[in-house]
C-alpha cells in the first residue's frame, strides 16, 4: 500500500523498522523488497540495509538518520512516505523526541557492573517510569547504557532544533480473525522460503546465538530450534503465538498514540481507494 502510494504521488519511502536496517536479515524481518516494485516501477526506499548485524542501532541513531533523509527529500520537493511497524521510531519523529549524544561515563559503568540485573531494571524504570521501549531490559550492556543515557539527559536536558513535521497518519485495520489468519500464513510462507537457512547462515557467518536472540521473535525461536532446544512443531507453534501477541502490542501502541492526540486515519484491509481519498487533499494542500 505504501509503495503504491509513493509511486502514485512521485514519492520515496523512509522505513521505520528497527530490524530492517540490518543487511542479510530479509525473511526474518519481513523486508518484502519485491513489494517496492509497483507496475514495473522501482520505488526508492531509505533506511533499509544500512547496518551490519553485529552493530547496535538505536532510536537516537534512527531519528538522526531520518531527519537527514527527510531534509534531503524535502529539498528535492518530495513529500516522503514513512512506513513501518516500530512504534517507538515513528513516535520519535512525530513527537520530536529531544535526544542528544551522551558520552561514556566509566565510573558509572563500573558502579553499575557490580549490581544485579533486577537492581539495574529498577534503577532504569525509576528514571523512565513510563518507558515503552523495553528492549533495553533484555540485554545487560544495553540496560547499563540506557541508565547512562537517562541519568545524563536528566542533568543535561537536550537543546536541539528539529525539522517541523506535520504528518498525515494512516493505519490499516483488519478484523481480528483475518489478522490471525494472515500472520499464520505469512509465517508458513517465510519458513518455506528459507527463513531457517537465513538464520543458520547468519550464525555461520559469526553471529552468536545470544546476538541472534536479541533481534526478536523469529531469530530467537528459530535459533532455539537450530540449537536443538525446540523441535520444529514446538518452534512453529510458539513463534506463531508470540507473533500474534506482538501484533496486539503494536495495536496497543497505536491506540496510545491516539490517546496522546495523534490522529490516525484507519482504513479497512487493503482498500487503496480509501487511502487515496485521505491522501489526495493532503498532497494538494
Amino acid at each position: 500500500m505504501a509503495a503504491r502510494l509513493a509511486k502514485d504521488i512521485g514519492s520515496e519511502i523512509i522505513s521505520a523498522d528497527s530490524r530492517q536496517v540490518y543487511r542479510g536479515m530479509n525473511l526474518g524481518t519481513g523486508k518484502d523488497l519485491g513489494e517496492y516494485v509497483v507496475d514495473g516501477v522501482h520505488v526508492p526506499y531509505h533506511l533499509i540495509d544500512i547496518m551490519i548485524p553485529d552493530e547496535d542501532f538505536s532510536v537516537f541513531e534512527y531519528q538522526k538518520r531520518f531527519y537527514r533523509c527527510f531534509s534531503e527529500l524535502s529539498g528535492r520537493g518530495i513529500l516522503p512516505v514513512m512506513v513501518g511497524g516500530t512504534g517507538l521510531y515513528i513516535e520519535s519523529v512525530i513527537q520530536g523526541y529531544k535526544m542528544c549524544t551522551v558520552p561514556e561515563n566509566m565510573s558509572l559503568r563500573q558502579e553499575l557492573s557490580g549490581q544485579d540485573t533486577e537492581c539495574l531494571i529498577h534503577r532504569f524504570l525509576n528514571n523512565h517510569p513510563g518507558a515503552h521501549n523495553t528492549t533495553d531490559l533484555l540485554d545487560r550492556s544495553r540496560l547499563i547504557r540506557a541508565i547512562e543515557i537517562a541519568e545524563y539527559t536528566e542533568r543535561h536536558p537536550p537543546r536541539v532544533s528539529l525539522p517541523r513535521i506535520e504528518p498525515l497518519i494512516i493505519g490499516i485495520h483488519w478484523d481480528r480473525q483475518i489478522i490471525r489468519w494472515r500472520i499464520t500464513e505469512r509465517l508458513k510462507l517465510r519458513l518455506s522460503d528459507g527463513m531457517i537457512d537465513e538464520i543458520k547462515n547468519l550464525h555461520d557467518s559469526g553471529l552468536d546465538w545470544k546476538r541472534l536472540s536479541y533481534f526478536g521473535l523469529e531469530y530467537r525461536y528459530i535459533s532455539l530450534y537450530l540449537q536443538g532446544e525446540l523441535d520444529y512443531s514446538d518452534m512453529f507453534r510458539t513463534l506463531n503465538t508470540k507473533i500474534h501477541q506482538f501484533a496486539k502490542r503494536q495495536e496497543t501502541w497505536f491506540r496510545r498514540m491516539e490517546r496522546q492526540g495523534m490522529m490516525i486515519h484507519w482504513v479497512p484491509g487493503m482498500d487503496y481507494s480509501a487511502v487515496k481519498k485521505i491522501v489526495d487533499p493532503f498532497v494538494r494542500g
